[in-house]
């Protein structure tokens, strides 16, 4: 039985607990827990969805910021047997309707703020028979205006865990059961659900941990929300070390993230790209920061120049550039030790995995060649929710007969030494004068400009091109003219590459994640 629980997402929490349970395991919002107290709530909670009829495989959908009862409600539903589905708590209503129908959810875990509560006002998932609110009084008559459904109980958190017994339940399920959804950005259409098995997480983590060379004595500081796959794994890991978090909502105040950094001697930080371009904007020597063993960077990657010029602001600090998608968690990294050789990289794959690129009629390419990344392994997930199309396009058979491999959709090259380098999403390229233009390229080139802080390029109609350049820019003084950025372009790429159209914005839009939202870069700004 051990052996099987071992094999579990929860086992994280519990087995920490189960060796240190005076250990400080969260730091968030002034409070302070152990991992015994952790357990003690999630034991709670999870006795809480048993009483509510929440059963194995039942969806439990969770609407939070980052917060200790985030953090208790992702490991009292896997403790309860169910799969939580963490949504970004600025979702709109729309999204939030869909995704909720979507998963069939039973139970929502979110916040009594009118803000978030205006959200649901209407009719309810048919599904959904319970709203459990945390942050204060509940106002339960104001949730639900139709007379058409039954509405769902509302109860307050602090009410049903101070009622509930803190017994570990008997554990069910076995590790290929699904442990959580993960919606999709949707950018391009309807979110979709990714499914996610305990086997999934617990490898994809246990491999992070492997290269991070995560220990208990670690302090790891995260301001991605949890609803993203980069924030919760930093939970994960953590979690299946006894290591300790200090989990923050954003990045919004950067001075109060780095006091906060000094004063909890963090040693690990993961960040993304618009972070380090602010980190590298200020001037660091007032903050004891020498407690930093390592930083990360994923969702998009990093402009050669910003890599090397962190692991130089940060000489005490390990650089991880890494690459990953929602449907396979981890997928690359480039250990630190290549940082300067190989500064634009993302290296290989994550430890116990396999990766390869395919050109569009499916052959491996070598080195120099541009194809599409696959990848094979235990962290490759399940497929997308109630979406067996979608999951047949990106999840494939693989080249051994039982198994499948994911299709990423992005596009990579090899150096001669087998190291990895992103080049763009395949539906990003734009074919300009029947050639074809990786926006990631042009965006390093105009990231090389003096005052150019972030740079988002795409293809917009044509009627000569096809489809024409057009760069969007974000600068700071000194502010460089078009015609200087033409001119750069101009001597530092090919003449099908250099942008048609230039355009400066005080911020790129970007998705929940970070990346650049490349769809709403083409109309003009107003």
């Amino acid at each position: 039985m051990n052996e099987m629980n071992s094999m579990l997402v929860q086992r994280f929490l519990e087995s920490s607990a189960d060796r240190l349970p005076g250990k400080l395991a969260l730091v968030c919002d002034g409070r302070r827990l152990t991992y015994g107290e952790l357990e003690n709530l999630a034991n709670r909670l999870a006795q809480v969805l048993r009483r509510a009829g929440v059963k194995r495989g039942d969806r439990v959908a969770i609407l939070l910021p980052n917060s200790a009862e985030a953090v208790v409600s992702i490991f009292g539903v896997l403790k309860a047997g169910a799969v939580f589905v963490f949504i970004n708590h600025t979702t709109k209503r729309d999204k939030l309707h869909f995704i909720l129908n979507n998963c069939e959810a039973m139970v929502l875990i979110t916040d009594s703020k009118p803000a978030v509560s205006g959200l649901l006002v209407g009719s309810p998932p048919a599904t959904l028979k319970q709203v459990i609110l945390c942050g204060g009084p509940a106002l339960v008559t104001t949730w639900w205006s139709t007379e058409d459904l039954p509405s769902p109980s509302c109860a307050g958190w602090d009410e049903l865990l101070t009622s509930a017994p803190s017994a570990r339940l008997p554990q069910v399920g076995i590790d290929l059961d699904l442990a959580c959804l993960i919606y999709t950005s949707g950018t391009t259409g309807e979110p979709k659900g990714v499914m996610c098995a305990h086997e999934n997480i617990v490898f994809a983590t246990r491999s992070i941990v492997d290269y991070l060379g995560n220990t208990e004595a670690d302090v790891v500081l995260s301001v991605l929300s949890l609803s993203f796959t980069y924030g919760l794994y930093q939970v994960f890991a953590a979690f299946l070390v006894g290591a300790t978090v200090v989990l923050e909502n954003s990045f919004a105040f950067p001075v109060t993230i780095l006091q906060r950094m000094q004063q909890e001697r963090v040693t690990g930080f993961p960040g993304v790209p618009t972070i380090y371009a602010v980190l590298l904007r200020m001037d660091l020597r007032s903050f004891d920061l020498a407690s930093l063993r390592y930083l990360t960077n994923a969702a998009a990657p990093l402009a050669p120049e910003a890599v090397i010029e962190i692991s130089r602001r940060f000489p005490q600090a390990r650089f991880f550039s890494m690459y990953g998608q929602t449907e396979t968690a981890r997928t690359l990294f480039l250990p630190p030790e290549w940082i300067e050789r190989k500064p634009a990289s993302v290296g290989g794959a994550i430890p116990g995995t396999e990766v390869w690129l395919e050109d569009e009629q499916g052959r491996r390419v070598g080195p120099g060649e541009t194809g599409e990344l696959i990848v094979r392994g235990r962290h490759v997930m399940r497929g997308y929710w109630n979406a067996p199309e979608a999951t047949a396009a990106r999840f494939c058979e693989g080249p051994w007969p039982g198994e499948r491999v994911c299709r990423t959709g992005d596009l990579f090259r090899t150096d001669a030494d087998g190291f990895l380098y992103f080049v763009s999403r395949q539906d990003d390229i734009i074919k300009c004068k029947g050639e074809k233009v990786a926006p990631r390229e042009v965006e390093i080139t105009l990231l090389r400009i003096p005052g150019i802080v972030s740079a988002g390029v795409v293809g917009v109609p044509d009627p000569i091109c096809g489809q024409a350049v057009k760069a969007v820019l974000v600068a700071e003084a000194p502010v460089p003219t078009v015609a200087q950025v033409l001119a750069h372009c101009r001597e530092h790429l090919e003449d099908y590459m250099i942008p048609k159209v230039v355009e400066f914005r005080a911020e790129l839009p970007r998705t929940a994640n970070g990346k650049i939202k490349r769809s709403d870069l083409i109309p003009c700004a107003a």
